[in-house]
């Protein structure tokens, strides 16, 4: 390796923490701008010309109360059909079931296998359809070889801490990494598994209908293809994806999904089956021909999205990076007024939203991951009302 002066070293290691904070999707608002031009508003191009933005339609998100506090490194929430949450712990690989009323926490058990590191862990949970049925809960989980679904029996009468049958996985070799590992799992009105992954860094992953990574997936509780899907063998239902954190379903059962940018732009998307959404040859509102572009974008210090929920007319975002909670008001497939943010830097990096079915949400922070500043009482579930 030449030597050179010692000037010019610590200006290339600085180059190279700037750029190894861009590559990751949750890198905090405290390690600044990435290179990209500056507009906290989003109200500028790459190119630097202004675009044209509609006034924002008025909403409001209050937070009336706190339901838990001293949660670690979660990430995945569920609702239980009679109201309580139940709780993943990325680091822990463990799930906690906390009462809707009084906050109380009870560890319902360890996922087996969970191997943390990096973004990846126990992520994403989901509920069976059928849950009454069958008390199946879902999770996407990283391995030490890949990242999976698995879906265990829950039986709240058993002990304590021993509540989670033995995992019966659905799904395996999604691509795994110590960034963009995707992780976000939903069941869809249509009521099969829908899945967002992420392409491990390995950008060539996105475009690679092969590779289950950089992808949205569909497939039947059991893992199987779902009818409908664009190629009857495959579970891959759209591709040309970053890093998918965030699916949702509005009032006209229209799927959204958030997404990670690297540089530039963090994006809204709205999804149709069989579609490239881009990456890596597209970021933002790129305009190329054969590449769907986002409904809204951001810059990546303003949102780094995570989580996604629809309630009230909107689509409601928590960001990572950005600190804030973003309302994106619905006309049918479009956005029909600017985004708003709520809750600015009150409450540090919020991961996942969950709509409460009677005009709330509930909110999980995310400060006690290693990316965050953990302040007494983090992480927590905050109740918010909204309109």
């Amino acid at each position: 390796m030449q030597r050179a002066p010692v000037t010019a070293l610590l200006v290339a290691a600085a180059l190279l923490v700037a750029t190894a904070c861009s590559s990751s999707d949750e890198a905090p608002r405290a390690e600044g701008p990435t290179g990209s031009p500056s507009a906290s508003d989003g109200s500028a191009s790459p190119d630097g010309a202004a675009k044209p933005s509609a006034p924002p339609a008025k909403g409001s998100a209050k937070v009336v109360s706190t339901l838990t506090e001293g949660l670690k490194s979660p990430w995945g929430i569920a609702a239980l059909p009679e109201g309580d949450l139940l709780v993943g712990s990325r680091d822990a690989g463990t799930i906690t079931r906390v009462d809707a009323e009084t906050g109380a926490k009870t560890e319902v058990g360890e996922v087996p296998g969970v191997s943390p590191g990096g973004e990846g862990g126990l992520l994403g949970l989901a509920l069976s359809p059928t849950f009454a049925a069958d008390t199946y809960v879902y999770a996407y989980f990283t391995t030490d070889s890949d990242n999976r679904i698995a879906r265990m029996l829950y039986d709240p009468k058993r002990p304590v801490g021993r509540q989670l049958g033995a995992p019966d996985t659905v799904l395996r070799g999604i691509p795994k990494g110590t960034i963009h590992n995707g992780g976000r799992i939903a069941f869809g009105p249509d009521r099969m598994l829908y899945a967002g992954t992420g392409e491990t860094g390995d950008t060539g992953l996105a475009q690679d209908k092969k590779s289950l990574g950089g992808k949205i997936l569909r497939m039947t509780p059991e893992g199987e293809p779902a009818h409908g899907n664009p190629e009857a063998d495959s579970v891959v239902y759209t591709y040309g994806h970053r890093n998918v954190q965030g699916l949702a379903w509005d009032s006209g059962k229209r799927l959204w999904a958030s997404e990670f940018g690297q540089n530039t732009w963090d994006e809204l998307n709205l999804i149709e089956p069989g579609k490239n959404y881009g990456w890596p040859e597209a970021e933002g509102k790129a305009g190329k021909a054969g590449f769907v572009d986002p409904v809204e974008e951001w810059r990546t210090r303003d949102a780094s999205p995570s989580g996604i929920a629809f309630a009230e007319g909107s689509i409601w975002m928590a960001a990572l990076r950005g600190e804030r909670l973003w309302r994106i008001p619905l006309a049918g497939p479009k956005a029909s007024a600017a985004p708003q943010a709520f809750l600015e830097g009150e409450y540090g990096r919020l991961r996942t939203v969950l709509a409460t079915g009677d005009g709330a949400l509930w909110l999980l922070t995310n400060n006690t991951d290693g990316r965050g500043t953990p302040k007494p009482g983090d992480d927590r579930i905050l109740r918010v009302d909204v309109t």
